[in-house]
């Protein structure tokens, strides 16, 4: 490929750097650290649906540290209101004047725990910040600060007091994965670390050389690196063939649309600088295709407990491979 392997190698080092900072904290969860950094580096978002106790909350939290962006959390109820998530305009007596008080929403990371528990009213409110990077407040637009990355968690086993995500809502996860349990090597691991009692300023962010304000250098590496990434025309052609498959599957009733299409792409890109290519190959494609598309599918039987990663291997097995060198018609 004529493209320079530098900005990959450049953001293989930060990449690197926030694994072992995160591992140093949390044992076991490389594959959400990874998932994380796709979301960061195309400007999307993450859903992850897991039973509490898991360590959703310490993720975000130790994933902002790293990079030394602003945190902030919304635990989400049935009684709170869309601007209790974005703010509003406060009269001050004092000054006889309406001031605008910021909500939570602006900051870099956002994690929104338990979001299927706000009303869909108060979970509408994060559609255009997630889609365009800013809030609307008494009819003025206010731009977010940049990056931002909502993270959002749900308990899958809980039905009473809750209010399922509707499709709009969902589209607008770039992402949708789970922790899980850790592995049994990590038990141990994971009670020493948290007896320790470490102050959570232990976790230095990566080195900042930008100006001010401005895009954290460590973030703007992982961008340049992305937009390196190229695609050869057989590998496009095998991300429409798979975003076309979902559409004719006996058991989906609404496939994956085009936007769906277009964030595979991207996020195939991101999947390529993890592993520290600056092309994608097939299998960048398939490692991120469960988590991208399947929350988009609707199903005809949604109540059926499937797997997504066992359903989009075998939805991968009906498409056919590009080889090397090959265009696919």
């Amino acid at each position: 490929m004529p493209q320079s392997v530098e900005p990959i190698a450049a953001a293989q080092a930060v990449i690197t750097e926030i694994r072992e900072t995160i591992a140093a904290r949390l044992l076991g969860l490389d594959h959400a650290v990874d998932s994380l950094c796709i979301a960061l580096m195309t400007h999307g978002h993450i859903l992850l649906e897991d039973v509490p106790g898991v360590g959703k909350t310490e993720l975000a939290k130790t994933f902002a540290d790293a990079l030394g962006l602003s945190f902030r959390r919304i635990q989400c109820t049935p009684d709170l209101m869309p601007a209790d998530i974005v703010g509003g305009l406060v009269f001050h007596p004092r000054e006889a004047e309406f001031v605008l008080r910021r909500g939570p929403i602006f900051t870099h990371v956002l994690l929104v725990d338990e979001i299927n528990r706000a009303l869909p009213r108060t979970q509408s409110a994060l559609l255009e910040a997630m889609a365009e990077g800013q809030v609307t407040i008494d009819g003025t637009a206010h731009r977010l600060p940049q990056p931002f990355l909502v993270m959002a968690t749900q308990n899958p086993l809980e039905s009473q007091g809750v209010f399922p995500l509707p499709e709009a809502q969902l589209d607008r996860f770039l992402l949708k994965t789970s922790l899980g349990y850790p592995a049994p090597r990590h038990d141990l691991g994971i009670l020493s670390l948290h007896l320790q009692n470490r102050p959570r300023e232990d976790t230095r962010p990566l080195e900042n050389s930008g100006d001010p304000g401005s895009t954290p250098a460590p973030i703007s590496i992982l961008e340049e690196a992305v937009t390196a990434v190229r695609f050869a025309s057989d590998v496009l052609a095998y991300v429409a063939a798979i975003t076309r498959a979902t559409r004719t599957r006996p058991d989906i009733e609404v496939g994956a649309s085009p936007r769906a299409m277009i964030l595979l792409a991207q996020a195939a890109r991101a999947q390529a600088v993890l592993a520290g290519r600056n092309f994608v190959i097939p299998d960048d494609v398939q490692k991120v295709a469960a988590r991208v598309l399947f929350h988009r599918l609707l199903r005809v039987t949604a109540d059926e407990d499937v797997d997504p990663e066992a359903w989009m291997a075998d939805l991968l097995g009906e498409v056919r491979v590009p080889l090397e060198d090959e265009e696919i018609p």
